[in-house]
């Protein structure tokens, strides 16, 4: 595998286009960056309560998946993906582009799909009261669930979905494994384009965090944050992370196929890079983050941070130590005002620092707590870090194009 440890400055530059968002503050890029500078919150203590959500703020799915057939046989999260990939391709100025679309590569981290709350609480009572007879389980699988529930549930399905609605048709890829899974996303379609391999892509990710049965995962790990609402930092003894919905994709391409087709970057995707602490002992994630910052290449002082930060300790702790050692930086948790999105939340930081620094600015800070702080300055890099509640860690250096 191609070290991708360290900028080759040989290697092709890679751009972001396009940036496609649909989150718990709206659709597009002047929502979510309105919302941001106005340091609105949406978040729900009541409906799935004690558990905190972060809903998708109402969208017309038809704008971006005009079939009614196409959205009725997806899952939520799914029709959100689908949605947030087709405001990327809008965005990087390519929908309906077929001959741009078929040779697109497609790089999706994505989870394992949606159950069927009703049918499952059916078999299980039916257990419980002893009424399940030899054979009942296969029955009511093959009876009660529709044709395409177990397509449904298959991780791969977002990326097919994209597919048939948008015609992205060249290679596939879908990563499972939660918030690493969207670091190795942009990390792989980096590599590939630096390399030659490819000249464009669509990158990203989505969530339905409004699910019971996710809500019933975490709460297996304590990782849910319970009855009232706080920013990231200011968690303190009351951790853990408030699910989010939401979809981000980017369009990243070459620098001389974007200036072939006249597109101009929101921003540049220098370098990305991941590792796995081992999280046996106190300060593993520490150390990793440090290592991993080490090898992002040259980095100025004024770089600004935009992290995916859980809420959910001990790991929001050991970054807090990390970001301790840099303490100019100007600081942003992504997790305070959308959520934890799981395989979505390094996308969408990376679509942030995309579009700060294509705005000139960063975006206020939300933050009780005092880590984040206010800056002036037009952020020419950007650090996006993300840390996963359970394993795997990883950063991309995102900067001004040259």
């Amino acid at each position: 595998m191609t070290d991708s440890s360290r900028p080759n400055e040989s290697a092709t530059e890679a751009w972001i286009t396009g940036i496609g968002l649909a989150t718990s503050l709206g659709e597009g890029l002047d929502a979510n960056w309105d919302g941001l500078n106005q340091q609105r919150v949406n978040v729900d203590e009541k409906g799935f309560a004690p558990y905190v959500v972060h809903p998708l703020a109402p969208v017309s799915f038809d704008a971006q998946i005009p079939k009614k057939g196409d959205q009725r046989q997806m899952e939520a999260w799914q029709r959100i993906g689908t949605y947030a990939a087709g405001l990327a391709l809008d965005s990087a100025g390519i929908k309906g582009n077929k001959d741009i679309l078929a040779r697109m590569d497609m790089i999706v981290a994505a989870g394992g799909g949606e159950r069927d709350l009703a049918v499952d609480s059916a078999i299980l009572n039916a257990e419980a009261k002893g009424n399940a007879a030899p054979g009942f389980l296969n029955e009511r699988l093959m009876s009660d669930l529709r044709p395409t529930l177990f397509l449904a549930q298959l991780s791969n399905l977002l990326a097919g979905n994209i597919a048939i609605v948008h015609g992205v048709t060249g290679s596939s890829r879908t990563f499972m494994g939660e918030e690493a899974a969207g670091v190795d996303a942009a990390r792989i379609a980096l590599a590939r384009i630096a390399a030659g391999q490819s000249d464009i892509a669509l990158v990203g990710a989505a969530h339905n965090g409004e699910r019971k049965d996710l809500l019933v995962l975490y709460e297996f790990g304590d990782f849910n944050l319970k009855n009232k609402y706080a920013p990231v930092w200011a968690r303190g003894e009351q951790s853990g992370f408030a699910l989010g919905s939401g979809g981000a994709f980017l369009v990243i391409e070459s620098r001389k196929h974007a200036e072939a087709r006249g597109a101009k970057p929101y921003a540049r995707l220098s370098n990305v890079v991941a590792d796995r602490a081992a999280r046996k002992n106190p300060g593993d994630v520490t150390a990793t983050l440090n290592k991993l910052w080490s090898k992002l290449g040259k980095l100025d002082d004024s770089a600004a941070i935009i992290t995916g930060a859980t809420g959910a300790e001990p790991v929001t702790s050991e970054e807090r130590a990390f970001l301790a050692a840099h303490p100019g930086a100007a600081v942003r948790a992504t997790g305070t005002t959308f959520g934890h999105t799981l395989e979505t939340q390094f996308p969408l930081g990376l679509a942030l620092a995309a579009l700060s620094i294509s705005r000139g600015k960063l975006f206020p800070p939300n933050d009780t707590s005092g880590l984040e702080i206010e800056t002036a300055k037009a952020p020419s890099q950007i650090v996006v870090i993300g840390a996963g509640h359970w394993r795997g860690e990883g950063m991309a250096l995102v900067e001004a194009p040259r």
